[in-house]
């Protein structure tokens, strides 16, 4: 073996070491219970398994290869304290069993890894994008004239300069971007703070700004849509049709570029054929990824 290919073997190591530590202890902050019941055959705690499916979607494996890997991992092994290898199928029956609450805990705690209490993120990005919920192939459902399934929409807001997920939203239907971000607003900005929100001209609308300004006491860059040079309606509006920041909205391209990075690292398509599973693995990934940034 080549020195290059010991140290690429090493670095990939160290990766999952550093990986494995920072999830355990985000994941043991959440307080999540050892056993889900008190007739579990306790072999592998809560822990153990939420761990181990993070770092499946860290190193973007199904779960077969994955396990196959993790048996050669004696370093996880050791870290994690696991005395036999799961089952494939326990990682996915624990995933399916796991409550939702735990996940948006887990995610919770890795926003704060990169705050004091007290931090105001100085402009925040917010955009949507699909996560394919299909879990055929795009040749087979060519080849067969079976269509795919849809894609399930989710919005997520990105601190601009540290690049770190601080919001998400999931629906299973076509939703307007105004009434999704609505909810995301709401939701997320009591767990962190904005001075200034920044979306595109999709987000365009009075009742967004109002919201924004005077609930959330923070600043909105939005672009106006206008057709035929018709009349800017709304107070908002038509000061963002006079006085637009044209240096603070390029910053809304790093949520397009964070999509990119996610989806590229950890997979853009979904394999759970039910709703409430797959919200499950869209929440894996933006926990996974934020781990990744820290």
């Amino acid at each position: 073996m080549s020195s290059n290919q010991k140290e690429t073997i090493k670095k990939s190591a160290s990766r999952n070491i550093r990986f494995i530590q920072a999830t355990r202890s985000v994941v043991q902050s959440t307080h999540l219970k050892p056993y889900s019941c008190k007739f579990s055959k306790k072999t592998y705690t809560q822990n153990q398994l939420l761990v181990l499916i993070l770092l499946k979607d860290f190193r973007n494996q199904h779960y077969r290869e994955f396990i196959d890997d993790v048996r050669d991992m004696e370093h996880v092994q050791e870290i994690l304290n696991l005395s036999t290898i799961p089952h494939f199928t326990t990682l996915q029956k624990f995933l399916c069993r796991i409550k939702s609450l735990y996940l948006r805990l887990t995610f919770k705690k890795t926003v704060s890894l990169f705050y004091t209490t007290d931090d105001k993120i100085p402009i925040t990005a917010i955009d949507s994008s699909g996560f394919t919920s299909g879990y055929c192939s795009h040749y087979f459902s060519e080849r067969t004239g079976k269509l795919r399934k849809h894609f399930l929409k989710t919005s997520i807001s990105v601190d601009t300069e540290q690049q770190v997920i601080t919001g998400f939203i999931t629906s299973n239907s076509r939703v307007h971007d105004t009434r999704h971000v609505e909810k995301l607003l709401r939701q997320y900005h009591k767990l962190r703070k904005s001075d200034c929100y920044v979306m595109d001209r999709g987000y365009d609308s009075e009742a967004i700004h109002r919201l924004i300004r005077e609930y959330l006491h923070a600043n909105s860059v939005i672009p106006i849509r206008s057709w035929n040079n018709e009349i800017v309606g709304g107070t908002y509006r038509q000061e963002m049709a006079t006085q637009f920041n044209h240096l603070i909205y390029p910053r809304r391209q790093l949520v397009e570029t964070k999509f990119s990075v996610m989806k590229r690292k950890f997979n853009g398509d979904l394999k759970a054929r039910k709703f409430r599973i797959q919200i499950k693995e869209i929440a894996i990934k933006i926990i996974a990824c934020n781990l990744h940034r820290f």
